[in-house]
């Protein structure tokens, strides 16, 4: 086929939103939850103005939708099929880039010896009452969407509300996946004051993935 065919033009519109560093960005933290312009211009580090117009160019190419509430405009991912076709393209760039590879191995070398859950032995403790798992990251993110069974302990709560958690089993944390600071961060927080604590790389995007159960809305 030729190039001027409107297939490739069509196609050609989803690369052009995503050819964009704070576009990506800010399709990551939408990954986790519905935001408002506001949170996100603030989350990503952009001006209003800007993040607004990466938006507008996400949103033409139906890779999210608004939803106006008052004078607050709110963004979520436009379907599932958007999270997974993330999730792809940041699986292709670690397999294929070099430089994305160094990044993956220096966050490994800075988490230093926190070592990763296993997944599947994770869901039976927590099936027998083994463990306790913690979202630790915002509140709104939390209630999105969430691993069935986790406990919403943002990290920036969790120095004052460490007496409520239990010493007398292990804690698993986990934040927005495996490139995230705040669930090693937890954890070492938690092992300073005597808890016994471990990492889950995966966030909700990569639990999903994987068809491994999450719920939605506040804890019971």
């Amino acid at each position: 086929m030729k190039s001027d065919n409107p297939l490739f033009q069509h196609v050609a519109r989803i690369g052009h939103a995503v050819a964009s560093a704070p576009r990506l960005a800010l399709l990551d933290l939408l990954r986790q939850g519905p935001r408002t312009v506001e949170a996100l211009a603030r989350e990503v580090g952009l001006s209003l103005a800007n993040a607004s117009q990466h938006l507008k160019v996400l949103r033409q190419a139906r890779l999210v939708e608004a939803e106006k509430h008052g004078t607050f405009v709110t963004y979520r991912i436009s379907d599932r099929a958007v999270d997974d076709f993330y999730g792809a393209l940041r699986g292709l760039a670690e397999n294929r880039l070099a430089e994305l590879q160094q990044i993956a191995r220096a966050f490994v070398e800075k988490r230093g010896n926190l070592e990763p859950v296993d997944r599947q032995r994770l869901l039976a403790r927590v099936h027998a009452g083994e463990v306790t798992v913690l979202d630790v990251r915002p509140a709104e993110e939390y209630r999105a969407a969430h691993i069935a069974g986790a406990i919403s302990v943002p990290l920036k709560e969790l120095e004052v509300r460490l007496e409520t958690l239990p010493k007398n089993r292990e804690i698993v944390a986990y934040c927005r996946g495996p490139y995230c600071v705040l669930a090693p961060e937890a954890v070492r927080v938690l092992r300073g004051r005597g808890y016994r604590a471990a990492v889950l790389e995966d966030g909700v995007s990569e639990w999903r993935a994987r068809g491994l159960p999450l719920t939605e809305g506040e804890a019971p």
